[in-house]
């Protein structure tokens, strides 16, 4: 393993606002969930979801947008979390954690009712295992576990087939579409979806590629 990539290992041991549950206790229930409010945040703010979230970018920006809402990033990948830890310390916020864990293991993490919205931001768009999309079935009855009532889901993507999936998912099960475009940058839209950047979105747009979106709230008898 690199040199570099232990360090960042080591140095998110010490970050207080990253929480490494190990295995078993996602398997069985997380100590807090259900107390996010007074064991992380300390407030009653609303929360906020970020699935695979990679180096965090979006966490990090809404939480820098909204000082009244508490969010999280969630991945497996220590590596990439280290990134959004840090620029979460160095700004001293206090809005913002992040969990090394599967989206799996959602359910284990919050209680019914405990989010408020989650954002699914350019998620690997599993083309031969349709199954493993954060948009599937299965998945998306994770997130009605947790999710308040009229909760939001988030999705942003470059991928146009993932897109359509879920396009056809939400139809399908009669889920309430909110909005959506299937070329963000173009749609007119002025909203947070556009206000906030990751790397590799960047890049694309540079290389003039079109960006989707989509907003739904979930059916109450899904």
């Amino acid at each position: 393993m690199p040199k570099k990539k232990l360090i960042h290992f080591q140095e998110n041991l010490t970050f207080p606002h990253l929480l490494q549950p190990e295995y078993k206790t996602l398997i069985t229930g997380f100590e807090i969930q259900s107390h996010w409010h007074n064991k992380l945040f300390h407030n009653s703010h609303p929360i906020v979801l970020e699935l695979g979230c990679g180096k965090g970018e979006y966490t990090v920006g809404l939480a820098d947008l909204y000082p009244d809402k508490n969010f999280i990033g969630i991945d497996w990948k220590g590596a990439r979390l280290w990134r959004g830890c840090r620029t979460v310390a160095e700004k001293g916020m206090k809005n913002a954690g992040f969990i090394r864990a599967l989206v799996d293991h959602t359910g284990n993490l919050f209680a019914p009712g405990e989010i408020s919205e989650i954002w699914i931001t350019f998620p690997d768009p599993q083309p031969k295992r349709e199954h493993r999309r954060l948009t599937a079935p299965g998945f998306l009855e994770k997130y009605r576990k947790i999710l308040c009532r009229d909760g939001i889901i988030h999705l942003k993507t470059d991928d146009r087939e993932f897109f359509q999936y879920t396009m056809d998912i939400i139809r399908e099960y009669g889920h309430h579409l909110l909005w959506s475009t299937v070329d963000l940058y173009h749609s007119g839209i002025e909203d947070d979806v556009i206000k906030i950047q990751t790397y590799y979105e960047k890049m694309w747009l540079e290389k003039g590629k079109k960006i989707c979106y989509l907003r739904f709230q979930l059916s109450s008898s899904f």
